[in-house]
């Protein structure tokens, strides 16, 4: 009797074969990815009462931002016009110092003419009038000029018998002489002036220095 190559029901092994999801891993595997991230996109979601409080700080630091930038156009505004007031005034204050210069002698000049008028009146009167009279005329006349002067602030330097001294002094003739160590004012050929306190013009004036020992 030929021998039967078929295997008997009992002998037969049955495996069971877990079903493919579509992307090749065991459907069981799956499932519990999903639910990861769901727990994850729970756990990141903010609650509600921390939207609450990030939305009332968002709009805090927006009125912030916006009083800030109106604060700071102010500023800017103010900073232009004092820009524009400070070169207004730079403006004027060179125009009145310019106008200052041109007319601050109109008073002195003012009183000039009056001596002026006086040399012109002893000149018409010369030929009529003898030599003393026309001196005298002359005279009054300088001690006005003077005395115009000296209202004024302009002072003379008195330079005789004083030592030299180049600050006020200026030399134009030098002599030797064997009586003096030092140098010293001879003679006044030129009278200096004060300004109240600062030189006007220095005196011009001969020298007197020490003799030279042989």
């Amino acid at each position: 009797m030929p021998k039967d190559d078929h295997p008997h029901s009992e002998d037969i092994e049955y495996i069971p074969v877990q079903k493919e999801n579509p992307e090749g891993g065991p459907k069981e595997a799956a499932e519990p990815a999903k639910s990861e991230v769901k727990e994850e996109k729970q756990e990141t979601k903010p609650e509600p009462e921390e939207t609450k409080s990030l939305k009332h700080k968002i709009r805090k630091r927006d009125s912030e931002i916006k009083l800030l930038k109106k604060e700071k156009d102010e500023l800017k505004d103010k900073y232009v016009r004092i820009l524009a007031d400070m070169d207004n005034l730079r403006k004027r204050i060179e125009r009145e110092k310019g106008e200052y210069l041109q007319y601050a002698l109109s008073d002195l000049l003012r009183e000039f003419l009056t001596v002026l008028d006086n040399f012109e009146r002893a000149l018409e009167t010369q030929e009529g009038t003898d030599g003393k009279t026309f001196r005298d005329g002359v005279e009054l006349i300088h001690k006005q000029f003077l005395d115009l002067l000296l209202k004024s602030g302009v002072s003379r330097l008195d330079v005789q018998g004083q030592k030299f001294d180049p600050a006020v002094h200026q030399a134009f003739l030098a002599e030797e002489s064997e009586e003096i160590e030092e140098p010293m004012v001879g003679e006044e050929l030129q009278k200096g002036y004060l300004l109240h306190t600062r030189l006007l013009r220095p005196a011009l004036v001969k020298v007197l220095v020490p003799k030279k020992k042989e």
